[in-house]
Protein backbone atom coordinates (compact mmCIF):
# COMPACT_ATOMS: atom_id res chain seq x y z
CA UNK A 1 0.00 0.00 0.00
CA UNK A 2 2.78 2.41 0.92
CA UNK A 3 4.64 1.56 -2.32
CA UNK A 4 1.45 2.14 -4.35
CA UNK A 5 0.98 5.65 -2.91
CA UNK A 6 4.60 6.48 -3.55
CA UNK A 7 4.29 5.37 -7.20
CA UNK A 8 1.14 7.48 -7.63
CA UNK A 9 3.01 10.42 -6.12
CA UNK A 10 5.73 10.07 -8.75
CA UNK A 11 3.57 9.10 -11.73
CA UNK A 12 1.05 11.91 -11.36
CA UNK A 13 3.56 14.76 -11.83
CA UNK A 14 5.28 12.88 -14.67
CA UNK A 15 1.96 12.35 -16.48
CA UNK A 16 0.93 15.97 -15.94
CA UNK A 17 4.23 17.18 -17.40
CA UNK A 18 3.85 14.88 -20.41
CA UNK A 19 0.35 16.19 -21.08
CA UNK A 20 1.51 19.80 -20.81
CA UNK A 21 4.42 19.22 -23.18
CA UNK A 22 2.17 17.49 -25.69
CA UNK A 23 -0.22 20.43 -25.60
CA UNK A 24 2.61 22.89 -26.14
CA UNK A 25 3.98 20.97 -29.12
CA UNK A 26 0.58 21.04 -30.83
CA UNK A 27 0.39 24.83 -30.52
CA UNK A 28 3.79 25.55 -31.99
CA UNK A 29 3.92 29.07 -33.46
CA UNK A 30 4.13 29.42 -37.23
CA UNK A 31 7.32 30.90 -38.70
CA UNK A 32 7.30 34.67 -39.10
CA UNK A 33 8.31 34.48 -42.77
CA UNK A 34 7.87 31.94 -45.54
CA UNK A 35 11.24 31.23 -47.18
CA UNK A 36 9.90 29.21 -50.14
CA UNK A 37 12.38 29.43 -53.00
CA UNK A 38 14.26 32.47 -51.69
CA UNK A 39 17.48 30.85 -50.52
CA UNK A 40 18.00 28.82 -53.72
CA UNK A 41 17.29 31.97 -55.75
CA UNK A 42 19.98 33.94 -53.93
CA UNK A 43 22.39 31.05 -54.43
CA UNK A 44 21.59 30.99 -58.16
CA UNK A 45 22.11 34.76 -58.32
CA UNK A 46 25.49 34.57 -56.63
CA UNK A 47 26.66 31.62 -58.72
CA UNK A 48 25.32 33.24 -61.93
CA UNK A 49 24.42 29.80 -63.27
CA UNK A 50 20.89 30.80 -64.32
CA UNK A 51 19.81 33.64 -66.54
CA UNK A 52 18.19 36.59 -64.72
CA UNK A 53 14.81 35.89 -66.33
CA UNK A 54 14.88 32.30 -65.03
CA UNK A 55 15.62 33.65 -61.57
CA UNK A 56 12.77 36.17 -61.87
CA UNK A 57 10.38 33.40 -62.90
CA UNK A 58 11.45 31.24 -59.95
CA UNK A 59 11.01 34.08 -57.45
CA UNK A 60 7.64 35.11 -58.91
CA UNK A 61 6.46 31.50 -58.59
CA UNK A 62 7.74 31.34 -55.01
CA UNK A 63 5.97 34.64 -54.23
CA UNK A 64 2.68 33.21 -55.52
CA UNK A 65 3.12 30.16 -53.30
CA UNK A 66 3.91 32.33 -50.28
CA UNK A 67 0.85 34.51 -50.87
CA UNK A 68 -1.34 31.44 -51.40
CA UNK A 69 -0.39 30.31 -47.90
CA UNK A 70 -1.25 33.75 -46.52
CA UNK A 71 2.36 34.15 -45.43
CA UNK A 72 4.92 36.95 -45.69
CA UNK A 73 8.10 36.71 -47.76
CA UNK A 74 11.36 37.13 -45.82
CA UNK A 75 13.39 40.34 -45.66
CA UNK A 76 15.28 40.87 -48.90
CA UNK A 77 12.90 38.84 -51.08
CA UNK A 78 11.36 41.83 -52.88
CA UNK A 79 14.72 43.61 -53.02
CA UNK A 80 16.28 40.59 -54.74
CA UNK A 81 13.41 40.41 -57.20
CA UNK A 82 13.70 44.14 -57.85
CA UNK A 83 17.41 43.88 -58.52
CA UNK A 84 16.77 41.09 -60.99
CA UNK A 85 14.12 43.15 -62.77
CA UNK A 86 16.53 46.09 -62.91
CA UNK A 87 19.24 43.84 -64.36
CA UNK A 88 17.04 43.04 -67.37
CA UNK A 89 15.93 46.64 -67.83
CA UNK A 90 12.41 46.32 -66.37
CA UNK A 91 12.41 49.49 -64.31
CA UNK A 92 8.66 49.53 -63.54
CA UNK A 93 8.56 46.11 -61.90
CA UNK A 94 11.90 46.82 -60.19
CA UNK A 95 10.51 49.97 -58.57
CA UNK A 96 7.37 48.06 -57.48
CA UNK A 97 9.51 45.43 -55.78
CA UNK A 98 11.72 48.00 -54.07
CA UNK A 99 8.58 49.77 -52.85
CA UNK A 100 7.15 46.48 -51.55
CA UNK A 101 10.39 45.83 -49.65
CA UNK A 102 10.19 49.29 -48.07
CA UNK A 103 6.55 48.75 -47.09
CA UNK A 104 7.18 45.37 -45.47
CA UNK A 105 10.52 46.26 -43.90
CA UNK A 106 10.82 50.02 -43.21
CA UNK A 107 14.36 49.52 -41.92
CA UNK A 108 15.38 48.86 -45.53
CA UNK A 109 14.17 52.29 -46.71
CA UNK A 110 17.60 53.88 -46.99
CA UNK A 111 18.96 51.07 -49.15
CA UNK A 112 15.78 50.79 -51.24
CA UNK A 113 15.82 54.56 -51.83
CA UNK A 114 19.44 54.24 -52.96
CA UNK A 115 18.55 51.43 -55.38
CA UNK A 116 15.55 53.36 -56.68
CA UNK A 117 17.69 56.43 -57.27
CA UNK A 118 20.59 54.56 -58.90
CA UNK A 119 18.80 51.87 -60.85
CA UNK A 120 21.96 50.47 -62.36
CA UNK A 121 22.07 47.16 -64.11
CA UNK A 122 23.57 44.41 -61.98
CA UNK A 123 25.61 41.57 -63.48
Amino acid sequence: MKHSRMMRGICLPVMATAILLTGCAANRPQPLYQWTGYQPAVYDYLKAEKAPQEQIDALEKALQEIRAKGATPPPGFHAQLGMLYASVGKDGPAMEQFGAEKDLFPESSTYMDFLMKHKTKQP
